[in-house]
């Protein structure tokens, strides 16, 4: 993709899958590791440098299958990061969760309270597949998203505009 810088995750052992976060080349990035528990199968972590400050963004696919090892592994990862300035976005598959009341049942439960107790703004409230919203995206900040369209999933935000 021309004008932009490509951060990937291959999916391990499997044909297709994986994840892919394009910045643009004018701004300055570069991919980060997260702790050996943190280490996810298919996200990817790269931190943006605008002058004296530093967003950490990521991008995480959570299987509607997953493992109770990767699921624990997202959410450590979640919480290591959550510690900064950071956005974090990507399919998460928790169909049951209704983002705008705060509520939910079973399993998913857990991943609510992880987003509360880190403090994070959920920006997606519309249903992103059928009537629930998998597709989400999360900050450290409510400011630092200005815009969210699922339509070619382009996001705004005000953090990189005004540390130019």
């Amino acid at each position: 993709m021309t004008g932009y810088v490509m951060f990937r995750k291959d999916r391990l052992g499997r044909r297709g899958g994986g994840v892919i976060l394009y910045i643009k080349e004018s701004i300055q990035a570069y991919e980060i590791q997260l702790e050996k528990e943190a280490e996810c199968e298919e996200a990817v972590w790269c931190n943006i440098v605008t002058g004296n400050s530093t967003l950490t963004v990521g991008l995480v696919y959570r299987s509607p299958n997953i493992s109770m090892e990767e699921n624990e592994k997202i959410h450590n990862a979640i919480k290591e990061v959550s510690k900064r300035d950071c956005i974090i976005m990507g399919d998460f598959n928790h169909g049951h969760i209704q983002w705008t009341s705060l509520q939910s049942t079973g399993r998913e439960i857990e991943f609510l309270n992880l987003v509360q107790d880190s403090f994070l703004s959920q920006h997606v409230l519309e249903a992103t597949r059928g009537e629930n919203v998998l597709d989400i995206v999360l900050s450290s900040q409510k400011e630092f998203i200005d815009n969210v369209s699922h339509w070619g999933v382009v996001i705004t935000t005000r953090y990189i505009l005004s540390s130019k």
